[in-house]
């Protein structure tokens, strides 16, 4: 849209360099301008006090002469994988790195009562399930939506927002955190960004905005220099999630026995050569490939020629179309913004724009949620579509991560995984998991993943090692807990330890059942208590045997356990979490409110840990 001059207070001179230069700026390019420009119109409103005003715009923020702003400059964190965590640490250098004191917390960890003297503000959370703040959130995304929370007439501030198109509530705890903060007075250092699952770029970008504009209202304290993001990133040499390590597969076994329903994956990979070092609790981080078999169809629904070279990404990199749809295209997962963006661009029928009206949500979330690319192709008939046009409005593939299921103690060099096999038949066409059978079907011992660490300090062994432990991890949930235990074996740790695990059969299913039993003969595993669901008439559940020891639970945590749950979040966390506040009602006499609070508590204080997917 352009501007003109009768609705504008500009003049045609104006109008016209603004409508050459706006429709060329890229979306970091506008953040960093409206920042600029909130900054610049502070900075502008001391000239009357004799202070001279900003005289000129550089990539790096020129010095100005400016009333003194503080340089202290606090960084909250809410993450339940550890993406903010990571972004949150490359934010915390690039700010010390232009000459600011950072305080850098996690929201858990961070005293909400002294959040009316920070004047400098800058939040990066994540999303968690539907549109819910994650876990080490949760007491400070209450507090300031609470009546307790101060006015903040004095607070700048900025969010980025992590979150999945795929989800209903896209980013909802960023947005609820940028609007609260708004509502109490705070002013805005520059807008909201809200990043999908490939947040690397708009991440860095918002990055670059916020210390252009902490840099200019601060630079009365001495010349504070714009840094680059982008230029200093690639001094990282490290592998990383921008630059995956091509790691060698060890072993690749199917831990169920013959006659089961279910496959489950044990994946022993090399990380010979790479220095990526990790912790029991932290996870790893996949890059897949689509099934071919899926890529095949949709290029002959499509008409497409797999031979075509595409560009795929802002540099100019470019693929033949097969492949690209191979390792770079997310085509398994539908989100409203690309269902829109066909329905504009590519859709000959009004079908799509009928389902995307007002008043048909539920049945828009259930088509997302039941197909992929195929479908929507098949469904709406999109023919004669360019390849290069449609791959565009696509997200990219992004990586899948796995909880880590071994301790680099006992195994140097080695990372460990395990992955349950996802086939199922849906609207008439088999369906698979992208990676997952990837893993089963078609990597085997000797071939190479491209990996990465994701550190997750929200899922810690305590420090110190006499300290009990709970597990509580049915299915694949029970991965980190291998960890766990081998890194109390290879540290000798103390403390008791006691696991809950669960699954279908006993005679099939039972996930690494020769280890545990080593590990309980050993000493190593003081308790384990199972559940197979698919055994006895009536299904029970690990939060059956978990009401079943109440009074012996309720006394671990009375001693200052600290308990884990790592696995489904949409039923068993939600069914893990309701037993042990009912285990404390019935054991501790708190009421449902006490034992609410006395729950939030236990995750403030870290003695409650979730690894929930």
């Amino acid at each position: 849209m352009e501007l003109q001059v009768s609705n504008s207070p500009f003049n045609q001179e104006q109008v016209q360099l603004l409508n050459q230069l706006l429709p060329t700026l890229t979306d970091g390019q506008r953040i960093w301008l409206s920042g600029y420009l909130t900054a610049l119109l502070g900075a502008n409103n001391t000239v009357a006090q004799g202070v001279a005003p900003i005289t000129t715009v550089e990539t790096t923020v020129a010095p100005i002469a400016a009333a003194a702003v503080s340089k202290e400059v606090t960084v909250l964190v809410g993450s339940q994988t550890g993406n903010c965590n990571g972004l949150a640490k490359k934010m915390s250098k690039k700010l010390e790195e232009s000459g600011f004191q950072v305080t850098l917390s996690s929201m858990g960890d961070f005293k909400p009562n002294t959040l009316k003297n920070v004047e400098n503000l800058l939040v990066l959370v994540s999303t968690h399930g539907e549109g819910e703040a994650p876990d080490n959130a949760i007491p400070f995304y209450e507090f300031i939506h609470s009546k307790r929370a101060p006015q903040l007439e004095k607070l700048k501030f900025s969010v980025l927002a992590l979150g999945d198109t795929s989800y209903e509530f896209f980013c909802q705890t960023g947005k609820d955190f940028d609007k609260r903060l708004e509502e109490l007075g705070g002013n805005r250092l520059t807008p909201r960004v809200d990043c999908d699952v490939d947040f690397d770029e708009p991440a860095a970008e918002w990055m670059n905005a916020v210390i252009s504009s902490l840099s200019v209202a601060s630079s009365a304290s001495g010349s504070v220099a714009g840094v680059s993001v982008e230029a200093q990133a690639g001094a990282e040499s490290e592998y990383s999630r921008t630059n995956p390590f091509p790691a060698e597969i060890l072993e690749n076994l199917n831990l169920n026995g013959r006659g089961s329903d279910r496959e489950t994956r044990h994946i022993e990979i090399s990380l010979e050569g790479s220095n990526l070092q990790y912790e029991p609790g932290d996870s790893l981080g996949i890059y897949p490939e689509n099934d071919p078999r899926l890529v095949d169809e949709l290029i002959v629904a499509l008409g497409w020629n797999a031979a075509e070279v595409i560009t795929i990404n802002k540099n100019g990199d470019k693929l033949p179309l097969r492949e690209a749809l191979l390792r770079h295209y997310e085509i398994t997962v539908l989100t409203k913004p690309l269902l829109t963006q066909v329905a504009a661009n590519f859709a000959t029928s009004n079908g799509l724009k009928e389902l995307l009206e007002a008043g048909r949500e539920q049945e828009l979330k259930a088509y997302l949620g039941e197909r992929d690319l195929l479908d929507l192709v098949q469904d709406y008939s999109l023919k004669g579509v360019s390849a290069s046009e449609f791959v565009s409005i696509l997200r990219k593939l992004p990586a899948r991560l796995y909880s880590i299921a071994s301790s680099s103690k006992a195994f140097p060099d080695e990372v460990h995984v395990t992955v349950r096999t996802v086939r199922y038949e849906a609207h008439g066409r088999d369906r698979y998991g992208v990676c997952s059978v990837q893993l089963a079907e078609r990597v085997q011992s000797g071939e190479k993943l491209p990996v990465y660490i994701q550190h997750n300090a929200n899922f810690k062994l305590p420090e110190n090692p006499s300290t009990p432990i709970i597990m509580i991890g049915p299915g694949t949930g029970v991965a980190p807990f291998r960890a766990f235990i081998g890194e109390r074996e290879e540290t000798a740790a103390e403390g008791k330890s006691w696991l809950f695990y669960g699954d279908q059969h006993f005679s099939t299913d039972f996930l690494y059942q020769t280890e545990w039993q080593r590990w309980l003969k050993d000493g190593v595993l003081t308790n384990m208590d199972v559940a197979f669901s698919r055994d006895t008439d009536k299904k029970v559940y690990v939060q059956h045997r978990m009401l079943e020891k109440s009074k012996e639970l309720y006394k671990w945590i009375q001693e200052g356990a600290v308990v884990y749950v790592c696995g489904d979040e949409k039923k068993m966390a939600h069914d893990v979490h309701a037993a042990l506040a009912t285990i404390l009602q019935q054991e501790g006499g708190l009421s449902p409110e006490e034992a609410a609070e006395q729950l939030t508590l236990m995750q403030q204080q870290k003695r409650y840990q979730r690894d929930v997917y």
